[in-house]
């Protein structure tokens, strides 16, 4: 079997699927941008239309969603209560006081100064979600951001439903470098080169790993960033302080599971900053952590630097 890659942008990033049998790469291709746009529609908050901001606009009033929304609300909610609150969805709004208020492609990369304040968020367990009946309440002024896992689980899904319509052998997907596969590997694994951009080249001296189930994940805070008042902004935000993480850590990869499960301890690990070497090796997540001075750290399995 011949291995087929299609590669183009949508929502802002990078999307690429790779098919192991090069026949399928075609239905491939069409079931993830099916997903990506199911995905737009249901948890963009750049759009007024979606149903993200339909729920905002209820004001605190209780309304039906989506199965969809439903899940991504409920992946983002679990998100938060595994990581105790590091990765917690209602950071919407200090990530637009930050600065980031419109889809990052419109974003002023060097600004006026603006003023923040320090303080925590409202908090997740203000979001309530009836699982039985998909019924949302966002309260008034708590701005829900799904971005720390919906397009994670946008490609564990568009994995799902790529490999569904092969007929032989697996599909990687990768979401603005959120990966997921799923199907049978082609020999060896998935070989994946990490890096802090995933629009950057790939080349023979990357560094690369390899998988066969599961998913990848890059939280990272030297790409989306921008400055306002000679101040450096990102887009990770502490929820504890209301502000752009300030760790040790410029860039975290994780490999687990799933890459939602992925994206989540990335995350978290860019918030706890020290304390995330002994919190992924507790949970057994191999890891690879870029400090800001460029030194590595390896963990939990990951492979050793190459020579």
């Amino acid at each position: 079997m011949a291995i087929a890659v299609a590669e183009w942008r949508a929502l802002g990033m990078s999307v690429r699927v790779i098919t192991a049998n090069g026949a399928d790469i075609g239905a491939a291709r069409t079931g993830v941008e099916r997903v990506l746009d199911d995905i737009d529609c249901a948890c963009s908050r750049f759009r007024s239309d979606s149903e993200l901001s339909r729920a905002h606009a209820a004001g605190g009033r209780e309304v039906q969603v989506s199965p969809l929304l439903a899940r991504a609300i409920r992946v983002a909610l679990r998100a938060a209560e595994i990581t105790d609150g590091a990765v917690d969805p209602t950071v919407g709004g200090a990530v637009k006081t930050a600065g980031y208020d419109v889809d990052f492609a419109a974003v002023e990369p060097d600004g006026g100064a603006i003023t923040l304040r320090m303080r925590r968020v409202p908090g997740w367990h203000r979001v309530r979600l009836l699982e039985a009946t998909n019924r949302l309440t966002i309260p008034a002024g708590v701005e829900v951001d799904l971005g720390a896992t919906a397009k994670a689980l946008a490609a564990d899904i568009a994995a799902e439903r790529a490999a569904a319509v092969t007929r032989d052998g697996g599909v990687l997907v990768s979401l603005g470098g959120d990966i997921a596969v799923a199907g049978a590997p082609p020999a060896g694994g998935w070989q994946i080169q990490v890096a802090e951009n995933s629009e950057a080249p790939i080349t023979e001296a990357g560094e690369t790993i390899a998988i066969h189930s599961g998913g990848v994940a890059t939280s990272s805070v030297t790409v989306r960033r921008w400055r306002r008042g000679g101040v450096e902004m990102h887009h990770i935000i502490d929820p504890e302080t209301g502000l752009p993480a300030r760790g040790p850590w410029r860039t975290v990869t994780v490999v687990a599971g799933t890459c939602v499960d992925a994206n989540t301890a990335a995350t978290a690990a860019i918030v706890r900053g020290a304390k995330a070497l002994e919190l992924l090796t507790a949970n057994s997540l191999p890891a690879r952590l870029v400090r800001s001075d460029g030194g590595v750290e390896r963990i939990a399995g990951w492979p050793s630097a190459p020579l």
